[in-house]
């Protein structure tokens, strides 16, 4: 299959998704500053959803401009990923509103590694696809670039479960931070 249609359908699922979750962001109460900063949590969990988001985003950009071709494995376990991040308002705002319980926290950071495997399963399925593309060899050497947001998340859950309850959360926005840079580095050649 090419690759043009199916990288306009996720565009297109992501740009939806990404605008749910700012309509989730509830208003300040009052026009003020102290009421900004009552929601700083709410603010946060909205960055570290968007920028994981608009990672995907990114990186697929950039990979979809390096094949022509995708097999149905490819599609299917881009299906599983859209569900799995459209999740990602609803989660959002259970651990803003909530981000001392650990359900909420344990939720998110779940969505988070679900969303970090599938990725890198996709890729996989993508290099396997793809078989004599020379870009896609050299990028699949770096597994362990990959897994680094993995291991951090797993971290955040080890803290969380044990001495600072926020730590999934803090975790994810390294997590997906580290996400970016790899990414980034990726996308240029790097």
């Amino acid at each position: 299959m090419e690759t043009t249609r199916f990288e306009t359908f996720i565009d297109a699922i992501i740009a939806i998704i990404i605008t749910v979750l700012i309509l989730k962001i509830q208003q300040p109460a009052e026009p003020t500053l102290s009421a900004i900063w009552d929601l700083r949590v709410s603010y946060l969990a909205y960055l570290i959803s968007f920028l994981t988001l608009f990672n995907i985003w990114y990186n697929n950009h950039n990979l979809f401009q390096k094949i022509d071709n995708i097999d149905n494995s490819v599609v299917w376990i881009y299906g599983i990923m859209t569900f799995i991040i459209s999740l990602v308002p609803y989660f959002t705002m259970w651990v803003a509103r909530n981000v001392d319980s650990l359900p909420a926290e344990t939720m998110f950071g779940l969505l988070f590694v679900c969303t970090n495997i599938l990725y890198i399963i996709s890729i996989k399925a993508i290099y396997r696809s793809n078989p004599y593309n020379k870009f896609l060899q050299e990028t699949d050497k770096k597994t362990f670039y990959q897994l680094s947001p993995l291991l951090i998340i797993i971290i955040g859950f080890i803290l969380t479960y044990t001495v600072y309850r926020p730590g999934i959360y803090i975790s994810c926005l390294i997590a997906v931070l580290i996400w970016i840079c790899v990414g980034w580095r990726a996308g240029n050649g790097d």
